[in-house]
């Protein structure tokens, strides 16, 4: 099944076309990216192993789901339409909003730090696209990071900070 985005211009603006994923964007096009980072009363991360199978990043660990929105989505609903989809649960960020976003080449890239008390038991991962996942504290997060088993974010030891300092209680 194809997957379509909307493009956005410089300024975060929609164009009102949309990119079909896998195509090459056009000079000045932009889409949207989410990430959404869960965590529990003990400060723990909720992390993910990525299948083999995944064109980017396989078998690496990752932050609690993340994705492109597709077209017609905006940054909240795209972050609960992926949490659905690869943790098989439903996250309600109604009463959130995302703690930082920034830009690269082609995109834009919001954060979705939140708090939430979740048993392990309650997600259904989805296993075309997860193997595992568990909770995680800095620690854990950091070495795996040293050991280049986690997907490379440049701010990854700060996510445990920002979570409080950005309001994720």
């Amino acid at each position: 099944m194809e997957e379509y985005w909307d493009i956005y211009d410089r300024e975060r603006r929609k164009t009102g076309r949309t990119h079909r994923r896998g195509d090459v964007f056009a000079s000045g096009d932009y889409h949207l990216i989410v990430h959404v980072c869960i965590f529990n009363e003990k400060n723990q991360l909720l992390i993910q192993q990525r299948v083999g199978s995944k064109k980017s990043w396989p078998n690496l660990w990752d932050v609690s789901a993340a994705g492109c929105a597709q077209a017609g989505e905006d940054s909240r609903a795209a972050a609960q339409r992926e949490t659905a989809e690869e943790l098989g649960y439903s996250l309600d960020l109604s009463g959130d909003i995302a703690k930082f976003s920034f830009s690269f080449r082609n995109g834009f890239d919001d954060w979705w730090l939140v708090k939430r008390e979740i048993p392990v038991e309650s997600f259904c991962i989805q296993k075309e696209e997860v193997q595992q996942i568990h909770w995680a504290d800095a620690e854990e997060v950091q070495q795996l990071a040293r050991q280049g088993a986690f997907i490379p974010y440049h701010f990854v030891d700060k996510l445990f900070v920002m979570r409080e300092s950005m309001g994720a209680y």
